[in-house]
C-alpha cells in the first residue's frame, strides 16, 4: 500500500513530529484468548503494520517502537527465539512497503547481543532505506534500555575528553544528545502506552523530557488506527507549555 501524500487532517487534530510506543500486552491478550503468548505477539505485529502505516499517511516524521527491551532477554528462551523469528520476518516481510512509502529505518539498542541473522537483515535494511529521501523514520528499539544508553553515552563523552578532543566544560544537552543512538531524531512530542501500565520501563528517559504522555487500557494487538486517532486527539487538546507559564503561552499566541 503507498501512501506518498498524507492523509487529510482535520484542522483541529494537532499531528506529533515524533511518536513512541511502548507496545505492551501481547501476552495478556493471547492469555485472555487461552492461546500461546507467541499468538498474540503474532497479532501484535500486525498492529505494528497498521500504526506505521496510519503514521506515514498523517504526516508523522517519526516513529519509534519499544519492541524488545534489554530485559526481556530474562523471558523463557522459546519465547525469546519466537520473537527474534517474528522479528526476521518482520523485516524480510516490510521491506517492500517501507520502501514504496519513503520510510527511513533505523534501529537502536544493544545490536550486538541480537542473533546474526536478524543484525544482517538490520543493517541491510537501513541501508537500502536510506538510499531515497525518507518521508518518515520507523525507529525499533531492540535489546533496548535506556539506562545502558545513558551510561555508554557518558562513557563516549568521558573518551572523547581524556583524548582531548572535548573539554568538559563544554558538556552540555546538545553535546549530550549528539552521542545519544537516537541523534538526528527529533525529541519524542507524544509517548503511547497500551495495556494501562503506567511506568517508562526503561525507554527513552532522556528523550522523552517533555514528551506528552498517553495511556490507554487497549491491549497492543487490539491498537489500531481508531485508537491512534484517540491518542492524537488527546494530545491536540494538551498545551504544551515546556516550563512557561499560561501567561506567556498566551502571550506568544497573540
Amino acid at each position: 500500500m503507498k501512501s506518498d501524500e498524507p492523509d487529510s487532517v482535520p484542522e483541529s487534530l494537532r499531528i506529533p513530529k515524533h511518536v513512541a510506543i511502548i507496545m505492551d500486552g501481547n501476552g495478556r491478550w493471547a492469555n485472555a484468548r487461552g492461546l500461546p503468548r507467541v499468538e498474540g505477539h503474532e497479532v501484535g505485529a500486525e498492529s505494528v503494520r497498521q500504526i506505521v502505516r496510519a503514521c506515514r499517511q498523517m504526516g508523522v516524521r517519526a516513529v519509534t517502537l519499544y519492541s524488545f527491551s534489554t530485559e526481556n532477554w530474562h523471558r523463557p528462551s522459546d519465547e525469546v527465539d519466537s520473537l527474534m523469528a517474528l522479528l526476521a520476518r518482520y523485516l524480510v516481510g516490510e521491506r517492500q512497503e517501507i520502501m514504496e512509502n519513503q520510510i527511513g529505518f533505523r534501529a537502536i539498542g544493544q545490536l550486538d547481543r541480537l542473533p546474526d541473522t536478524v543484525r544482517e537483515l538490520l543493517v541491510e535494511l537501513t541501508r537500502v532505506s536510506g538510499e531515497s529521501e525518507p518521508q518518515m523514520t520507523l525507529c525499533l528499539a531492540l535489546s533496548y534500555g535506556s539506562r545502558a544508553e545513558i551510561v555508554e553515552t557518558t562513557r563516549a563523552i568521558a573518551r572523547r575528553v581524556g583524548a582531548g578532543e572535548l573539554a568538559a566544560d563544554d558538556i552540555n544537552e546538545e553535546v549530550f544528545a549528539e552521542h545519544l543512538q537516537t541523534v538526528g531524531l527529533p525529541e519524542p512530542d507524544l509517548l503511547i502506552r497500551t495495556s494501562g501500565e503506567l511506568r517508562l520501563s526503561n525507554f527513552l528517559l532522556w528523550q522523552l523530557a517533555y514528551a506528552e504522555i498517553y495511556v490507554t487500557d487497549t491491549l497492543w494487538p487490539d491498537f489500531r488506527k481508531p485508537e491512534l486517532m484517540d491518542a492524537f486527539r488527546a494530545y491536540s487538546q494538551r498545551q504544551r507549555r515546556f516550563g512557561r507559564t499560561q501567561d506567556q503561552m498566551e502571550e506568544e499566541a497573540s
